[in-house]
């Protein structure tokens, strides 16, 4: 079984879909609307409500990394670009190239492309980090405005590095 609910946010409304364990999708806001959920979905807040914390939190600029269960579906390519893509820290960017690398198929860069944009989990999964190698953005599943919004947002809310001075 499959649930949903949505999220009004600053970047318009977020529709969460859970199977019950864990979040399987994040649907971004198609021309400032909501995404639709899918047939088999039933209306549910109670079974996103952590999800929904977490990503109020986030867009409040307290929480830096997300703790929630997740079961985003695809190959075995994407599950390891996706999993690449947790590791980039809030308010960083790295390249396609750079995450090609990561996963050590340096040549794979195309394909990581395209395993980025078929995140189903955005936002949590931070595929809006990942940029051109000329440090340009490129593509995004909402749309270059949301993923510029994300990049500033981090940028703002980034914990500053403590300096150590030495003698």
């Amino acid at each position: 079984m499959l649930y949903y609910d949505a999220l009004d946010t600053p970047i318009g409304p977020l529709l969460l879909v859970s199977d019950g364990a864990g979040l399987v999708e994040i649907g971004l806001p198609e021309r400032g609307k909501l995404a639709k959920p899918p047939a088999e979905a039933e209306a549910s807040k109670s079974k996103l409500h952590a999800a929904a914390r977490q990503l109020e939190e986030y867009f409040a600029g307290k929480r830096l990394r997300f703790d929630l269960p997740l079961h985003p579906s695809g190959t075995p390519f994407q599950l390891e670009v996706w999993g690449a893509l947790l590791a980039i820290p809030y308010g960083e960017t790295v390249s396609y190239a750079d995450i090609a690398r990561r996963i050590r198929r340096p040549r794979a860069v195309r394909a990581v492309g395209a395993a980025n944009g078929a995140n189903p989990l955005a936002i949590i999964v931070p595929c809006h980090r990942v940029i051109g190698s000329h440090g340009d953005l490129v593509g995004y599943g909402g749309g270059l405005p949301i993923k510029r919004w994300l990049l500033a947002h981090e940028r703002r809310h980034a914990p500053v590095p403590e300096l150590t001075l030495t003698a």
